[in-house]
C-alpha cells in the first residue's frame, strides 16, 4: 500500500510498498527508476554551443517573431536572458520549450545582445 501526501494541486505518491520505497514526486516512478534529471541534463546538453537567431512567422498570423535558439542555460537564466532582450528591443515576448521569442524582426539588436554576453552566435534562415 502507498502513502499519500497532500498538496494544494492534489495528492501525490511520495512511498509505495509494492514498488519498492520512495516515489519520484515529479514522474511518480520509484526514486530508484527516475529518469527526471538525466532528462534534464540532457535537454542542456543537446546544444552545440552556437546560439541561433532567426525569423518567423509560421503560425502566427502573419505576425512576425525573432527566435533564439540554442542558449545552454537553464530556465531560470533563460527567462533572464529572455527579459533583457525583449527589454533591449523594447517589445513583449515569450519563453517557451527552451527558446525565447521577441515579437518583431529585431534580429541584429538580439545578435548584438548576445554577442555583448559572450555566446557565439549565428543568424539562421533568411
Amino acid at each position: 500500500m502507498g502513502t499519500m501526501k497532500n498538496n494544494r494541486t492534489g495528492s501525490t505518491l511520495v512511498y509505495s510498498t509494492e514498488a519498492g520505497g520512495r516515489m519520484c514526486p515529479d514522474c511518480g516512478a520509484p526514486a530508484a527508476q527516475c529518469r527526471c534529471k538525466e532528462l534534464a541534463k540532457a535537454q542542456t546538453a543537446a546544444t552545440d554551443g552556437i546560439v541561433r537567431v532567426s525569423h518567423e512567422t509560421k503560425g502566427r498570423k502573419g505576425k512576425g517573431v525573432t527566435v533564439v535558439k540554442g542558449l545552454p542555460l537553464d530556465a531560470a537564466a533563460l527567462a533572464a536572458v529572455g527579459k533583457q532582450l525583449k527589454a533591449a528591443c523594447g517589445t513583449g515576448g515569450t519563453v517557451k520549450d527552451g527558446t525565447v521569442e521577441i515579437q518583431g524582426d529585431h534580429r541584429e539588436v538580439v545578435i548584438a545582445a548576445l554577442v555583448k554576453q559572450g555566446h557565439t552566435v549565428k543568424r539562421a534562415g533568411g
